[in-house]
C-alpha cells in the first residue's frame, strides 16, 4: 500500500518501539518522515532505517514533550521544510510502576506533563496548520489503561484516560476542516516501556514486565495502527487477550473491578 506515499507524516518517541516501529511502516509507504524524540543517535538509527526502506524524505527534529516553549519552532522548522503536516503521530511518552500512596508528587506531575499536556501543546500547535490547509490527520497513541485503570499505573492511566477525554472532544470540533482524530489503544507490546517506566522516587523501573516480554512484536503493532489510521477509524485497540478487559469493563464494570484487584502488575 502506498496510502502516504509524498504526505508528511510526524511521529513522536519514534527513537525506538512503537514510535520507530510505525516510521519503518510509513517509510514503506513512502512517506516523507518528520522523526522526533529526545535521544538523538536513536533518532539518526531510525532515519537510517526508514531511507533504506523507501522513504521520500526524513527529517530528524528533537524534541522534548515536556519542553512544550519549543513547539511552536519545531512545528514552524517542520513547515519551512516540507510545507505541510498531513498526519501527526503522538507517540511519545512515560509509563509508571509504582503504588499510588508511594509515588511523589513529581512522578506524578511529570507524568501529566510529558503523556497529556506535552501531546496537547504539540497538536494544538500542529492544528493551526492543518485548519489553513483544511485537511489533515491527528492520532494519539495511549494505551488500553486509556479506558480502564490497573494496579501500580495510577497517573500513567489518568494521563492517558485525559487524553482520551481531549482528542474525543477534538474530534467533534474539527471534522468540518476536514480533520480526522484517531486514538491508538497499545495493550502489551514487547518495548521497554516498562525498563523506563519511574518508579515511585522517578527512578527508572528498570524492569521488563512479563507481560511487555510476552506482548506483541512492536512492528505488528505498528502494522495495524497504520491500518487503522488509513481507514480513517476512531480507535484502534491492539494486543492480546488483555484487549477483552475492555469491554468487559464497558458492559459488566462490576466484574472488571473484581479483576482488577486480582491483576498481577508485573
Amino acid at each position: 500500500m502506498t496510502h502516504y506515499r509524498d504526505k508528511v507524516v510526524w511521529v513522536t518517541g519514534a527513537s525506538a518501539g512503537i514510535g520507530a516501529a510505525l516510521a519503518r511502516v510509513f517509510a514503506r509507504d513512502g512517506a516523507r518522515l518528520v522523526l522526533s524524540a529526545r535521544r538523538l543517535p536513536q533518532l539518526e538509527e531510525t532515519r537510517a532505517s526508514c531511507l533504506a526502506l523507501g522513504a521520500a524524505a526524513v527529517l530528524v527534529v528533537p524534541l522534548d514533550l515536556e519542553d512544550p516553549d519549543a513547539h511552536g519552532a519545531a512545528v514552524d522548522h517542520v513547515v519551512a521544510e516540507f510545507g505541510r503536516i498531513d498526519l501527526l503521530v503522538n507517540n511519545a511518552g512515560i509509563s509508571q510502576r509504582s503504588l499510588a500512596a508511594d509515588t511523589v508528587l513529581e512522578v506524578d506531575r511529570r507524568l501529566v506533563n510529558a503523556n497529556y499536556l506535552g501531546t496537547v501543546s504539540l497538536t494544538k500547535a500542529v492544528l493551526a496548520v492543518m485548519r489553513r490547509q483544511r485537511s489533515g490527520q491527528l492520532a494519539a497513541v495511549t494505551s488500553l489503561v486509556g479506558h480502564i485503570g490497573t494496579p501500580m499505573r495510577s497517573s500513567y492511566a489518568a494521563s492517558k484516560h485525559a487524553l482520551h477525554g481531549f482528542f474525543d472532544s477534538l474530534r467533534a470540533e474539527v471534522w468540518r476542516d476536514g480533520i480526522s482524530v484517531t486514538l491508538a489503544c497499545p495493550g502489551f507490546i514487547r518495548t521497554d516501556v516498562s525498563v523506563n517506566a519511574l518508579s515511585a522516587d522517578g527512578s527508572p523501573h528498570n524492569v521488563v514486565d512479563r507481560g511487555q516480554a510476552n506482548g506483541m512484536d512492536p512492528d505488528r503493532c505498528a502494522e495495524r495502527i497504520v491500518r487503522g489510521l488509513r481507514k480513517g477509524k476512531a480507535e484502534v485497540w491492539v494486543g492480546g487477550k488483555e484487549v477483552f478487559a475492555v469491554w468487559i469493563e464497558r458492559f459488566m464494570p462490576a466484574v472488571y473491578r473484581v479483576m482488577a484487584k486480582r491483576i498481577d502488575p508485573t
